[in-house]
């Protein structure tokens, strides 16, 4: 065996770096030829609840620069703490949308609807793309289950023709939602910020009252599906049980915005919240309640896939991700 000596290993160490540069330079110029896909794979993400098969259907994601007034009674620079807290871009928010498909074995209900038809090269609007690729038509659902009337969660009722998106199915909404959002006394009373939104009601459920019927609180309004009062954000807010065999997930809504900013700072008051007070008072009886009895959650603006656990961290709270899992 020939002897190395110091000398021999200090020059085949220097030729290192040059040869794994060729050879990765030729493995790089054959990778080249194909050029990047410039476009995320489909957003969908199944998992079970008890007998129940839940699927995060994301709508989009929606980017701006974050402006002082995003939180009412944080400053900037708090708020850029929290998202350099979180990894997240400090200067700018991003919030996702995602509704939620179940099938229960016997219906396919969808909770929320998402932005509706956008034009040109849109991030939000997405919901009937990633429906398509779970392999659900518009026709197939049975019940669309709505939380609230803002327009992200309302819009994806109508199709890009202006008619009704989903031709089968029944659309319950929260009584307390319908009765503040189509009374003209409101609507006359309300100020200017919130004019669009009580117009935007009327667009979107014009022509299709047949289909809407109104559903109570604390009852299940589905199979397996149990509606929970969530007062605050809109005066008829509503979150969710989903209940099988043993399972159970907590569909929080909108009592949080993003977590990074308001599960862990849950007195922060965002522009979104009709009634602040309410809100937070909402927020951590809902936040509590699933901390102690550990219950799967699910957040409309939560990323994707928007699922995971909530546990006591300080005065606030932290949203743990549920592990991914490649099967049912």
């Amino acid at each position: 065996m020939s002897n190395l000596h110091r000398r021999d290993l200090m020059v085949g160490a220097a030729l290192l770096p040059a040869v794994g540069a060729l050879e990765f330079g030729a493995v790089a110029k054959a990778q080249a030829s194909q050029p990047p896909m410039g476009q995320q794979v489909p957003s969908i993400y199944r998992y079970k609840v008890g007998g129940i098969e839940a699927t995060a259907v994301n709508d989009g994601v929606r980017t701006f620069p974050l402006a002082d007034g995003f939180v009412k009674n944080a400053t900037l620079d708090q708020v850029n703490g929290a998202l350099e807290a979180a990894f997240l871009p400090k200067g700018q928010m991003s919030i996702q949308f995602n509704p939620l498909l179940l099938n229960t074995g016997g219906k396919l209900v969808l909770i929320d609807t998402g932005n509706g038809p956008q034009s040109g090269n849109a991030t939000v609007g997405r919901l009937p793309a990633n429906l398509a690729w779970a392999g659900v038509k518009p026709a197939d659902i049975d019940i669309v289950i709505i939380s609230h009337f803002h327009g992200d969660h309302i819009n994806g009722l109508r199709s890009d023709d202006g008619g009704f998106a989903f031709p089968n199915a029944e659309v319950l909404v929260p009584t307390p939602e319908w009765a503040f959002w189509m009374d003209e006394g409101e609507m006359s009373r309300a100020p200017e910020g919130l004019q669009a939104n009580f117009k935007n009601v009327r667009r979107v459920f014009k022509d299709i009252d047949s289909r809407v019927k109104k559903y109570e609180w604390d009852k299940e309004i589905a199979p397996g599906v149990t509606s929970v009062a969530a007062p605050g954000h809109t005066p008829g807010h509503t979150a969710f049980v989903v209940a099988s065999e043993g399972g159970k997930l907590f569909v929080q809504s909108d009592v949080t915005n993003h977590p990074a900013l308001f599960a862990v700072n849950p007195e922060w008051r965002v522009q979104y919240d009709m009634d602040a007070d309410k809100a937070i008072e909402t927020r951590r009886k809902v936040y509590d309640m699933v901390a102690a009895e550990r219950l799967q959650i699910t957040g409309f603006h939560y990323p994707f896939p928007s699922t995971g656990f909530v546990e006591k961290d300080g005065a606030g709270y932290r949203v743990v991700p549920a592990v991914w899992n490649p099967v049912l």
